[in-house]
């Protein structure tokens, strides 16, 4: 993170358009992406890494109102999402002195770090070249200057570079890699955040219609139950899980409660200390695809439907990466 050079009145005065501009750009994204997390885009799937993306997600719910996409732009524009071959990426530091994937001061990393305390799952100590670390520390940093609850995002971004052009730029790669969702309740344009959850999604997509069949696994059953179609959609994606609702569930790893669900969450009904009974595939916006019951298709429908109980869901993408 550069430190801008002192500016000249005059240059100041001629900025101030540019500074105005830059503002009302941030505020508008701030607006659009505030309150629920975006999805990703096609061009962020292609574009980021599945591990730095699902850091991102996680990492900007530690800070209320910052959506994730201000923090891939950042570590798009910083490092490439940690595949520049720059000095300072991923072993010393640049001409600046910033190091690591989202080129940070080791001062200013260090002070965040013992601001906030960060979440299991990185270096110990904590490390600005390692990408969990990293991107989480910037999630504190830019919250602490301005982004939490969307209250200046402009002055959070400025904060982290010191040039309006920087902000624009950051600002702008937001808006690529946030899609632009159908709110019909078309499933198949609901984007998720890892390569096996999109392959989940998109098979269970292209299940609806079929009939609900009590242990049905599939068209040669002439339809799905539940757990039968959740099973299904991540086998292909290639990942195992046990048959029934109770006992994907049971298998984990559970969303903690109040963290937001992803796309690719299991979300389940029923009793978690005697019986699940039901599973859906979340989608994100509040919606699930499932096999519903006896009588029904699969189709896409709120996961807090009317008379639901609901018991909480699971995240199979954490436990096979």
């Amino acid at each position: 993170m550069s430190a801008k050079l002192a500016m000249t009145a005059l240059g100041m005065i001629l900025l101030i358009p540019l500074l105005i501009a830059a503002a009302v750009q941030a505020a508008a994204i701030s607006v659009a992406l505030g309150g629920t997390s975006s999805q990703p885009s096609p061009t962020a799937l292609a574009d980021i890494l599945g591990d730095y993306l699902t850091l991102y997600r996680h990492a900007a719910t530690v800070c209320p109102g910052l959506d994730w996409t201000i923090l891939a732009a950042i570590g798009k524009l910083e490092t490439d999402h940690g595949r520049a071959r720059l000095p300072g990426v991923h072993t010393g530091a640049n001409v600046a002195g910033a190091g690591g994937p989202m080129q940070f001061l080791q001062p200013t990393f260090a002070t965040t770090v013992a601001r906030h305390p960060l979440p299991p799952g990185g270096a110990n100590p904590p490390s600005r070249y390692n990408p969990h670390d990293a991107i989480y520390d910037a999630a504190y940093y830019l919250c602490d200057n301005g982004a939490r609850d969307g209250r200046d995002l402009h002055a959070a971004i400025f904060a982290y570079n010191h040039a309006d052009s920087y902000v624009r730029k950051v600002l702008d790669q937001a808006k690529l890699y946030a899609a632009t969702i159908d709110t019909t309740g078309d499933c198949n344009t609901i984007s998720a955040v890892t390569p096996v959850a999109f392959t989940a999604i998109n098979y269970a997509c292209g299940q609806r219609g079929l009939p609900y069949v009590w242990g049905g696994n599939g068209p040669a059953d002439g339809g799905f139950d539940c757990s039968g179609l959740t099973t299904a959609a991540y086998r292909a994606a290639g990942l195992t899980l046990p048959r029934t609702a109770d006992t994907q569930y049971r298998a984990g790893p559970r969303v903690p409660d109040g963290q937001p669900l992803l796309p690719g969450d299991l979300v389940f009904y029923g009793n978690p200390h005697t019986t699940i009974h039901h599973v859906g595939l979340y989608l994100g916006r509040g919606l699930m695809i499932d096999a519903p019951d006896f009588g029904q298709v699969v189709k896409t429908q709120p996961y807090l439907y009317p008379g639901a109980d609901y018991a909480g869901a699971t995240r199979p993408t954490d436990r096979h990466p």
